[in-house]
């Protein structure tokens, strides 16, 4: 499965990411394409442990803990309304440039850290994770990002390679 470890997989999602503009379609959500990224940029922290996932409630972990191996068992992207930690939701108005250069850096920093550099907390919503798992989320995510937001022209399924 793809996954974050990977610094070819990774070069592409930042590649996908560049295509984000400020007028960038919202096919999924209410932030905008800036809004996305840093979103996404707090996930990252999440897994290179510069943030620490609050505890979910107490249905949801349990929820997670039961829907965690079929999100993990093969490519297929999460779900549409997919649930969302309340402290990765981005309401304030935020500078694309900025957060797709902070989110670019933390990809980077998440794939050159490995196995070795990936949080050991547990995740919010599926709890004990292996680095594998937090680096197949954290593409899993950012291919969301892609495709909600026209950075892809996929509606469905993993990101192909760049031709």
């Amino acid at each position: 499965m793809k996954n974050l470890f990977d610094a070819t997989v990774a070069n592409q999602v930042k590649t996908r990411l560049r295509k984000l503009e400020p007028q960038s379609e919202r096919r999924w959500g209410k932030m905008t394409a800036a809004q996305m990224l840093a979103h996404c940029s707090m996930s990252m922290q999440w897994a290179v442990g510069e943030l620490v996932p609050e505890k979910g409630a107490l249905p949801a972990r349990l929820m997670g803990r039961l829907v965690k191996p079929m999100v993990f068992r093969n490519e297929d992207p999460i779900r549409k309304n997919s649930p969302t930690a309340k402290s990765l939701i981005v309401a304030d108005e935020r500078d694309l440039g900025k957060e797709r250069d902070r989110l670019a850096g933390l990809i980077d920093k998440f794939a050159a850290g490995g196995a070795a550099g990936c949080t050991r907390n547990p995740h919010s919503f599926f709890g004990k994770m292996t680095p594998e798992e937090w680096a197949i989320l954290m593409y899993n995510i950012l291919t969301i990002i892609c495709a909600s937001s026209g950075c892809d022209r996929l509606e469905k399924g993993p990101l192909r390679p760049e031709p």
